[in-house]
């Protein structure tokens, strides 16, 4: 047991002695909580030093967590003896209801081994995770109505037989309003500039896909292929099929000199994995593209952002249905991008399976990554 108490505070464990305040306890709860979750070490000095627990405090961390913590937080309490001192590891959870605030209305985050509190840009984020706010929504700044494509927007509307073009101005204004492409400012909304827009990249910045085709097995290969895929959303995922379709080469072998071509994905599968990061990735974040990366083995598809509240990696392969962008999902649905939803990574995974093979989710940093096995050639 003598190792058992971690070397040093990170991100994920904070030691905090006896003697911590209450609204202190509940900061850095809050903060972990409000971030990928962590531990408490109770009895343990900044210096990771043992100075122990006169008693329980079980009870009055459960306390905490329900007066001081809003929403009401549920960790789990462990009592350890180590090195003749009684301490507690405080588990929290990484929230499945944020934000999470202090009662005194004060939002935190986990960074690095300290506490904060949440910046705008990070409240937005966590606001959205929740379904409260819906970034797709937002007007995009000094973006205008000329920024957008009209011949689209008239073909979008005749799907519903509307003939937009031979409409007054007035009445296209309201069409487009009520349809989320614009605000009711007249100011064009992300999700009307992402589908609609000439050029969103130019108000829109990261909202493109960056693509990269390499020879091995890691990144630090030989680059074979590169893009910057760009413009409305359907065209990225159009542009970025062709360029999958054109950088696989398809296996096969020569059987009585007949061709016979190997197992492979079927088209949809590509589909839906473009459109899946193209529609749930986090707009909010401005630093980051799409990649869709091709590897000997793998293809990689990764988004900025997280996965939304809610929804957990283990619920992908069966379906869950929590769209970020909820407008963003409406415009490519009608548009017929769209697998039904929630169906879409199921289908993935069923595709996959037939090949012998497994797709994979994963949650890193600020970043969504599939990762698709190709079959061996």
């Amino acid at each position: 047991m003598e190792n058992i108490i971690p070397e040093i505070e990170n991100q994920y464990i904070e030691f905090k002695s006896e003697k911590v305040k209450a609204m202190t306890l509940a900061e850095e709860i809050i903060a972990f909580a409000n971030s990928e979750g962590g531990e408490i070490w109770l009895g343990i000095e900044d210096d990771g030093s043992p100075s122990g627990l006169s008693r329980c405090y079980e009870e009055d961390i459960m306390n905490i967590c329900r007066t001081n913590c809003i929403p009401p937080i549920t960790p789990k309490y462990e009592t350890l003896h180590v090195n003749n001192y009684d301490i507690a590891k405080v588990i929290i959870p990484k929230g499945k209801d944020k934000p999470y605030y202090t009662s005194n209305n004060k939002y935190y985050i986990r960074v690095g081994s300290t506490k904060r509190i949440a910046s705008r840009e990070e409240l937005l984020r966590l606001f959205q995770a929740s379904g409260a706010f819906h970034y797709d929504l937002v007007e995009v700044d000094k973006s205008k109505i000329l920024d957008l494509d009209l011949n689209q927007i008239s073909d979008y509307f005749s799907r519903y037989q509307i003939s937009f073009l031979d409409e007054p101005e007035s009445e296209r204004l309201r069409l487009m309003a009520a349809s989320d492409i614009l605000t009711e400012k007249h100011k064009p909304t992300v999700a009307g500039l992402l589908i609609f827009g000439i050029s969103p990249e130019r108000s829109l910045f990261a909202s493109g896909i960056s693509f990269a085709h390499f020879e091995g097995k890691e990144i630090t290969e030989k680059l074979i292929d590169k893009k910057n895929i760009t413009g409305s959303l359907n065209r990225q995922v159009d542009n970025s099929l062709a360029s999958i379709k054109a950088n696989l080469l398809t296996a096969s072998n020569i059987i009585k000199t007949k061709r016979i071509d190997m197992p492979n994905y079927p088209d949809i599968v590509f589909r839906e994995l473009i459109v899946n990061a193209c529609v749930h990735r986090n707009y909010a974040l401005h630093t980051a593209n799409i990649r869709i990366l091709i590897f000997e083995n793998r293809i990689e598809f990764i988004s900025p952002g997280l996965l939304p509240n809610g929804v957990s990696i283990d619920k992908l392969p069966v379906g869950t249905s929590f769209p970020r962008n909820p407008t963003l999902v409406r415009f490519m649905e009608n548009l017929g991008y769209m697998y039904k939803l929630g169906r879409g990574l199921p289908m993935v995974c069923r595709e996959t399976s037939k090949l012998g093979l497994k797709v994979q989710f994963i949650e890193s940093g600020q970043e969504f990554r599939v990762v698709l096995p190709l079959p061996e050639k």
